[in-house]
């Protein structure tokens, strides 16, 4: 069967692989959709992963159908669609560097243990919004670090895949105003169609005093000046001005999380910080909240559905993956398996 591979640096091409087999403990899946991540074009950048570099298996962020279970399975069924915790394969990380990626027709979940690398999810949801699965699953990780409270004000810089997943995991968990920042119209249009109370253009409006007119003014005795009274911010997008404004604007106590991942050193004033006792939190991955999201995509799957900007078949994969990695081409791209 064909599956992508990195083959080097910056080459990412088809490999002919051998159609797995099943053991009595082990579950075959079809793979039937299967996002494509920013980190894709990373591993090929880098010429792999260790301990596979050179030869890695790409696609982390699949959706399933079960299509065959070892005698000794229980907890799932042939039909059974499922999400799947990429993290939690015997033979490495799905995609990430193990020996199987999800941009393949089949994979082996070997040593299946009920509740630990499948979820099933209802038939109704679309197969490329269930593949959101996995990077909503970093976006709630993202939001849980930052730890908002009920009534919370929150401006999210970034409106791509994960800022708009925070957004829909902030409205869960309480929060009385969302603000999404941004630079590219299109983006901001979608993030109040997905839910955002409001809207900033960082590149046409002043961030901080747009922020002060919508969550007030956070200013106290202990921090001078006027400061937006907005409680959480987060780093959904990656670039320097993101951490070097927050915090310089930042009220007292205020907390900023950063799941962006960041190509070059951010340089911080920390003198200037030190005032507003400013909480930092980094947030990678989804330690708990891979199958904590599921139920939520599952319940409200249109509004999902809209973080999805492109949808190619399989055998467009290498398109797929091209077409994600140029900046400002596309939002999320997802590929379906016929």
């Amino acid at each position: 069967m064909k599956s992508v591979y990195v083959t080097g640096v910056d080459r990412i091409e088809w490999v002919e692989v051998d159609e797995p087999t099943i053991g009595s403990r082990d579950v075959l899946l079809a793979i039937r959709a299967c996002g494509i991540c920013g980190s894709d074009a990373f591993y090929a950048h880098v010429g792999g992963i260790p301990p596979r570099q050179g030869a890695t298996p790409l696609g982390h962020e699949p959706a399933a159908e079960v299509v065959a279970i070892g005698d000794e399975v229980t907890g799932v069924a042939v039909g059974d669609h499922v999400v799947i915790d990429t993290m939690a394969f015997s033979d490495g990380l799905l995609g990430s560097g193990g020996a199987q990626g999800a941009l393949t027709p089949h994979v082996v979940v070997r040593d299946f243990v009920p509740g630990r690398q499948l979820k099933v999810i209802p038939d109704e949801v679309p197969w490329e919004v269930a593949a959101l699965n996995e990077p909503m699953a970093v976006a709630l990780h993202a939001v849980n670090r930052t730890q908002p409270q009920p009534g919370a004000k929150v401006a999210i810089f970034g409106a791509g895949p994960i800022g708009l997943g925070a957004l829909l995991g902030y409205r869960r968990k309480g929060a009385q105003h969302i603000v999404v920042v941004d630079v590219i119209p299109e983006r901001l249009a979608k993030a109040l169609e997905i839910g955002a109370d409001a809207v900033i253009d960082s590149a046409t409006e002043d961030v901080a005093a747009r922020l002060v007119e919508l969550h007030g003014d956070g200013a106290t005795a202990h921090v001078r000046g006027v400061r937006p009274a907005t409680d959480v911010y987060l780093d959904a997008a990656g670039v320097a001005a993101v951490p070097e404004a927050v915090t310089r604007m930042a009220k007292h106590g205020a907390t900023l999380g950063v799941v962006a991942v960041h190509k070059k050193p951010v340089e911080l004033d920390f003198a200037d910080i030190l005032a507003t006792e400013l909480n930092l939190v980094w947030s990678m991955g989804y330690p708990t909240e891979i199958f904590e999201v599921t139920d939520d995509i599952a319940a409200n799957w249109e509004k999902y559905r809209l973080i999805i900007s492109d949808v190619l078949p399989f055998d467009r994969a290498l398109e797929a993956l091209a077409l994600a990695a140029t900046p400002g081409a596309a939002d999320k791209v997802t590929v379906v398996f016929e």
